[in-house]
C-alpha cells in the first residue's frame, strides 16, 4: 500500500493522518498526529462467529508506551511495560464507549481496536488524538461501522472555555470536558469540573460538539479516497441470517403478548423478582425452540441469550407509551434511600449508602504525607494524595465466581468517584493527610458508581475530612423510539438500560458539576435530550443531598482516636540536611525512639504523624532541637561531651556544640576545665555569642551570683582553635 498523508489545521494545531506505514496486515490502520503526540490505530475483525454469545465481542486497547514520552521504568527489576496502568484503561474505556454504539450489537464476530502511543509531547494529551485514530481507522476499513465520530476537549481556563487546551493549561483549569460524536449528536460524555453551574456545562459541551464539525468532514474525505467496502457480516455466516431474524421474529411476537400478565402484571421493586421474570421468558422460549424440528443447534444458544433485550424492549416501549415504570416509581422519582456513618468500630470513617438494591460502603483510612500514591506513566510524574479504589465480587451481583482482582470497570467507576470528589477535598497545607477510599459494593443494581461517589462522601465526613461541600451523584436512563420520542428515567436500574437507553452519570455538589460520564446505545442524543436530563438530574441530585444531608450535615469535628495525627513544623531548608543526618541516620533513629513517621518537604515543612501523642511530642521537640539556630542570650541545660585546655565542649542541642572558655567556667581563676569538670557533668549555661565563624560562644559563669569585691581582668585574647567550637549549622566533628 502507498503512504499517504492527510493535514488538518485544528484548534491551532496541525493534525496529520498516515495510512500505509504500519501495521498492514490489519482490516485497518493509520496513525494520527497532533503535535508530537502520535497515536497508531489498528481496527481488526475477526473471520469467525463466536457462537453462544449474548453480547458483541469489542475489545479497545490503549497501549501505553515509556519510550513515547522517553522514559524508562523505574523498578530496577523490570524494565518492560506491564500490565496496564489505571491510566491506560480509562483511555481505552473512553474510546470504547465512543465507538461501541455505531456498531450492530448483533455481530458476533470479535472485534479489536488497539491505540498505540508513539509518541507524547507532554502538551497534547493522547486521547483526543487516539479517539480520533479510532474513528478513522474503523471508518475506512471493511468494519461494519456506521461512523464517522470525532471527539473534543473543553477546558475552562481562567474563567474563558478553550478548545483543546495544553495538559499544563487543563491541569490548572476549573474544567475538562471531552466529548464524542458528531455536532447534531452526542455519544460520549467524560468530565471533570469544580462546581461549574449544571447550564453552563451544557454550553461548553455544545461548543465542543461544534468544533468536531471539521473533524467529522476531513474524516470523510479521507473515506471517500481510500475507504473499503463495509462486509456483509450476513453474507459472511454471520448470526444475523435469514433464520435466525425469522426465528426472533416469533420470539418478539410471544414475549409482547405477554407484557400485561408477565411483566406488568404487578409491581417489581426488587431484583429477584425483576430476574424471576426474566428467568420466566427464558424457561418459556428455550421450550418453543426445543419443540421446533431441523432448527440449527447454535440458534437456540444464540437467542437463548439475548432474552433480555428482548424484555428490555417491551418495557422501554411502554415506559415510552404510559410512562409506566417496572417497579411502580414515576419517571423522576428515586428509589428508596438508606443512609448510614460510623458502622465500623475500628476504621478512620464509614459511610453506607443504598438506594434500592444497590448499597455500597465506603471506608476512609487517613495517612501520613509519604502515604501518597506515587505517579509514574507515560503521562504523569507526581504523587497521589486522594485515592478511590472500587471493590466488588460475584456475590455483588448474586452469583459465583472466581475473585480476580479490579477488572476495566471497577476502575472506571473507582475513577469517576474520585473525580467526583476531588474539587472539595481540603487543600493540603490545611489537611495534610494521605486519603484512600475503599467503596465494598455489596449490590448492584443500577449506578454503584454514583452510590460510591455519595458513600464516599458520607464516610469523609465520618472521618473527620473538612471538604467543603458534599457530593451526590445519579445515574440519569432514557427510553426512546424511532419517531424521535423519548423519556428521560432518574436512577436507572438493571432492566431499564435496554436498546435505545443510555447511562448519563451526574456528580455535584448544590452549587455545580464535579463529574460527568455518560454512554448510549443510542446512534446519538439530541441536545434536547441531553439538556431536559441535566434539568432533571439536579432535582435529583438536589433531594439526595438533602436525605444525606438529614443524617451527617457538616464534617465531624473530631477524627477518629484511631487515626493518626499530624502535626507540621517550617525549618530553615538548610537545616533539612542536620534532621536526615549522614546516610539517614539521625532521621531513622527519631523515627525508630519515638514510633512515628517523618516526612520533609524541600521547602522546609516537616510533617511528623503519629498514633501517640507522647511519641509525637518527643519528636517535634527532637527536630526543633536540630534545626533551631542559637541566638546570643538563650539558656540551657547543656551536657560535657568534649574537654581541652582552652575550655569545655557543651552540647547544648542534639548535634549542636558550644565552647565555654576556661575564663567562663567560674568567677574564680580555674587553671584547666579537667579540674571542675568531666565528661558527661550537666550544666546550666548563656549564650555569649555567636561569634564571626558562627561559632558559639557560651558561658557558665555568668548564671552564677558574682563574688564580692570582684575585679574583672583584663579581656583574654583567645588564640585560634580547630574544629568542634560550635560552628554555624551547629554539627559537632
Amino acid at each position: 500500500m502507498a503512504i499517504r498523508n492527510w493535514s488538518l489545521n485544528w484548534g491551532g494545531r496541525e493534525l496529520t493522518v498516515e495510512v500505509g506505514r504500519f501495521a498492514l496486515n490489519t482490516n485497518a490502520s493509520c496513525t494520527v498526529r497532533y503535535g508530537d503526540t502520535v497515536i497508531l490505530a489498528t481496527a481488526t475483525i475477526s473471520k469467525k462467529v463466536r457462537a453462544g454469545l449474548d453480547f458483541f465481542p469489542l475489545m479497545v486497547n490503549f497501549e501505553e508506551k515509556l519510550y513515547a514520552a522517553g522514559k524508562i521504568k523505574g523498578s530496577r527489576f523490570i524494565k518492560r511495560e506491564g500490565r496496564p496502568t489505571d491510566e491506560a484503561i480509562l483511555s481505552g474505556r473512553l474510546v470504547d464507549r465512543s465507538i461501541r454504539p455505531l456498531f450492530d450489537q448483533a455481530i458476533r464476530n470479535d472485534v479489536q481496536v488497539i491505540l498505540t502511543a508513539l509518541s507524547y509531547d507532554i502538551e497534547n494529551d493522547p486521547q483526543v488524538p487516539a479517539l480520533i485514530a479510532a474513528s478513522i481507522a474503523l471508518s475506512i476499513s471493511d468494519i461494519p461501522w456506521n461512523g464517522p465520530i470525532a471527539g473534543a476537549r473543553m477546558g475552562k481556563i481562567n474563567g474563558e472555555w478553550k478548545f483543546n487546551p495544553g495538559v499544563t493549561e487543563r491541569i490548572a483549569g476549573e474544567a475538562d470536558i471531552i466529548v464524542a460524536g458528531t455536532p447534531e449528536k452526542l455519544i460520549m460524555v467524560e468530565a471533570g469540573t469544580k462546581e461549574i453551574p449544571d447550564s453552563e456545562v451544557v454550553v461548553a459541551m455544545k461548543q465542543g460538539a461544534k468544533e468536531m464539525a471539521p473533524m467529522v468532514d476531513f474524516i470523510k474525505k479521507i473515506v471517500k479516497e481510500m475507504g473499503k467496502t463495509k462486509i456483509d457480516i450476513k453474507t459472511n455466516g454471520g448470526e444475523t441470517g435469514e433464520k435466525i431474524l425469522e426465528v426472533e421474529k416469533e420470539i418478539r411476537a410471544f414475549v409482547a403478548s405477554h407484557v400485561d400478565d408477565w411483566m406488568f402484571d404487578n409491581i417489581k421493586p426488587g431484583k429477584q423478582e425483576r430476574v424471576a421474570m426474566v428467568e420466566k421468558f427464558s424457561k418459556a422460549i428455550e421450550a418453543m425452540l426445543a419443540a421446533k424440528e431441523g432448527l440449527d443447534e447454535t440458534i437456540p444458544v444464540i437467542v437463548l441469550g439475548r432474552v433480555k433485550t428482548y424484555v428490555e424492549e417491551f418495557i422501554s416501549a411502554r415506559i415510552l407509551k404510559n410512562e409506566q415504570r417496572l417497579d411502580g416509581r414515576k419517571l423522576s422519582d428515586i428509589r428508596p434511600l438508606t443512609i448510614d456513618v460510623g458502622l465500623l468500630p475500628r476504621t478512620h470513617g464509614t459511610g453506607c449508602f443504598q438506594r434500592g438494591d444497590t448499597q455500597v460502603l465506603s471506608v476512609v483510612t487517613l495517612g501520613a504525607p509519604g502515604d501518597v500514591q506515587t505517579i509514574d506513566t507515560m503521562e504523569e510524574d507526581g504523587t497521589k494524595r486522594y485515592m478511590h479504589h472500587y471493590s466488588d465480587t460475584p456475590a455483588t451481583y448474586g452469583e459465583t465466581g472466581p475473585l480476580r482482582g479490579p477488572g476495566n470497570r471497577a476502575i472506571g467507576h473507582g475513577a469517576l468517584a474520585e473525580r467526583a470528589l476531588e474539587p472539595v477535598l481540603p487543600d493540603e497545607n490545611s489537611f495534610p493527610y494521605a486519603m484512600r477510599v475503599v467503596s465494598e459494593v455489596f449490590g448492584s443494581n443500577g449506578s454503584s458508581s454514583m452510590a460510591s461517589t455519595c458513600a464516599s462522601t458520607l464516610a469523609l465526613m465520618d472521618a473527620g475530612v473538612p471538604i467543603k461541600k458534599p457530593v451526590a451523584g445519579i445515574a440519569m436512563g432514557l427510553a426512546s423510539g424511532e419517531n424521535g420520542k423519548f423519556k428521560i428515567l432518574t436512577d436507572l436500574q438493571d432492566i431499564e438500560d435496554g436498546p435505545g437507553g443510555m447511562d448519563f452519570k451526574i456528580t455535584g455538589t448544590r452549587d455545580g458539576v464535579t463529574a460527568i460520564q455518560m454512554d448510549t446505545k443510542t446512534a446519538g442524543l439530541s441536545w434536547e435530550i441531553v439538556e431536559e436530563t441535566f434539568k432533571q438530574s439536579l432535582a435529583a441530585r438536589l433531594k439526595i443531598l438533602d436525605a444525606m444531608n438529614a443524617v451527617l450535615p457538616v464534617p465531624r469535628a473530631e477524627l477518629s482516636k484511631y487515626a493518626p495525627r499530624i502535626e507540621t513544623i517550617m525549618i530553615n531548608p538548610d537545616k533539612i540536611r542536620d534532621v536526615i543526618g549522614p546516610g539517614g541516620k539521625m532521621i531513622n533513629k527519631i523515627i525508630a525512639e519515638c514510633g512515628v513517621q517523618i516526612d520533609i518537604e524541600d521547602s522546609g515543612r516537616v510533617c511528623v504523624t503519629s498514633t501517640d501523642p507522647v511519641g509525637m511530642q518527643k519528636a517535634m521537640q527532637w527536630v526543633k532541637d536540630l534545626t533551631h539556630e542559637i541566638t546570643a542570650g538563650e539558656l540551657y541545660d547543656g551536657t560535657v561531651v568534649r574537654l581541652e585546655d582552652f575550655g569545655a565542649f557543651v552540647q547544648v542541642l542534639p548535634g549542636q556544640d558550644g565552647l565555654v572558655h576556661v575564663s567562663e567556667i567560674a568567677w574564680d581563676r580555674t587553671n584547666k576545665p579537667s579540674d571542675v569538670l568531666k565528661l558527661g557533668d550537666k550544666v546550666k549555661v548563656v549564650v555569649k555569642e555567636i561569634d564571626g565563624m558562627g561559632r558559639v560562644n557560651l558561658s557558665m559563669k555568668q548564671l552564677l551570683p558574682k563574688p564580692a569585691g570582684y575585679v574583672d581582668r583584663p579581656a583574654f585574647e583567645r588564640p585560634p582553635r580547630s574544629g568542634g567550637g560550635g560552628f554555624r549549622g551547629g554539627r559537632r566533628p
